[in-house]
């Protein structure tokens, strides 16, 4: 499969599911990822990341391929222009 096809039949829900299942090394139905699975869905989250979602998040990869890092601010400035708050919580709250 090319990699524009890919993109084409990756829905946002399906990204969310890929993503899902690298961070917890399972997939939805709990069974583990093999090191080849782990690395194929992450170089598809990866690609959809750079391609599609234009992510706000503090770390994702740009259309470069490369890792964007957000400083504390900028993240916080793209918060407040999308209209979200970060969660914040006092101790005796948790």
């Amino acid at each position: 499969m090319n990699i524009e096809a890919l993109l084409d039949a990756m829905t946002p829900e399906v990204y969310d599911r890929l993503r899902q299942a690298v961070e917890t090394g399972k997939w939805p139905d709990g069974t583990p990822l093999t090191a080849e699975q782990c690395e194929s869905t992450m170089q598809a989250v990866m690609l959809y990341q750079s391609k599609v979602a234009h992510s706000n998040e503090h770390m994702t990869v740009n259309e470069q391929g490369e890792i964007v890092h957000k400083s504390k601010r900028d993240f916080q400035q793209s918060l407040k222009a999308s209209n979200q708050e970060i969660a914040r919580f006092k101790q005796d709250d948790l």
